[in-house]
């Protein structure tokens, strides 16, 4: 996916100075996180990512409003619906300590997840393994494809799930990681998370993109691939996550219309409202 593989991008000392709703300054944020990417030869990038929940009105209204300055993915332009499906099934400790990371606010913090795009699996679907975190005001995110020999169809049923896939990841840094934290930290499958997202660049730079990602649902499962009759739990019904994704700077433009819309920036995470939803964990709001 074009919005997921954007190479890593060349970044200043310091982030430059902007409007409000622009990248914060902090010091030596680019050298920081690169040495803790420990950056290898598989797919990464460093950004800043923010997040907006959007009622479906409001939403049709900020999307017709930005088409003066965003063009559609390329890659979606011809899909029905104008967007594609996205699944994450994401790993945690027995004691959710990614999602206590989250709710509390640390700045240095890592998940593991594996992706893919397609609703069933085949012998040709591509699923990724992913490193995602944040170190201070950035996200970071390093990923590589799973591969599979012609006897599997990688349907990674419920048992030893990470041992299977230990078994179709390339060596390397990344590998070695996912290995360390499974018998560091006894990591496992805690829960699937699939929406439609539609993606945006730029008619200016590439550097820039958004993206708009609804119909969002939580599997309790340890499966990648779950049977058709699981059950899935909606989370935020009616509403829209709108995500700005860039590298140093939002363009003035789009804080103009943060000011029109009086949009405010939450810190959403899709894995963490699932497990509220499912009372895995004590909502923080509560």
């Amino acid at each position: 996916m074009t919005d997921d593989t954007k190479p890593l991008q060349p970044l200043p000392a310091t982030a430059p100075s902007a409007p409000k709703e622009a990248a914060p300054k902090f010091q030596d944020t680019a050298n920081a996180a690169r040495a803790l990417l420990n950056t290898a030869a598989q797919q990464e990038f460093l950004r800043y990512e923010f997040k907006y929940i959007l009622p479906k009105g409001l939403r049709d209204e900020i999307e017709r409003e930005l088409g003066h300055f965003i063009q559609l993915d390329p890659f979606v332009a011809k899909s029905p619906g104008r967007q594609y499906f996205v699944r994450s099934l994401y790993f945690d400790d027995p004691e959710y300590t990614n999602y206590y990371d989250k709710v509390e606010g640390v700045k240095v913090r890592t998940k593991f997840r594996l992706r893919t795009y397609d609703r069933v699996p085949t012998l040709n679907s591509k699923i990724f393994l992913e490193l995602k975190g944040r170190y201070s005001q950035r996200v970071f995110k390093r990923r590589i494809g799973l591969e599979r020999g012609e006897e599997q169809k990688f349907e990674v049923g419920e048992q030893q799930v990470a041992e299977k896939i230990l078994h179709c990841i390339p060596s390397g840094s990344l590998r070695e990681r996912f290995e360390y934290e499974l018998k560091r930290k006894k990591l496992e499958p805690v829960l699937l998370i699939e929406y439609m997202r539609r993606p945006y660049v730029s008619r200016f730079s590439q550097d820039f993109r958004l993206t708009f990602d609804d119909t969002l649902s939580a599997t309790k499962t340890q499966s990648m691939f779950p049977e058709a009759g699981a059950h899935r739990r909606i989370f935020l019904p009616g509403y829209t996550v709108m995500e700005v994704k860039f590298a140093n700077q939002i363009p003035p433009w789009f804080h103009r219309v943060v000011q029109n819309f009086e949009l405010k920036r939450v810190p959403l995470s899709k894995i963490c409202r699932g497990m509220e939803t499912w009372g895995m964990v004590r909502n923080p709001d509560d």
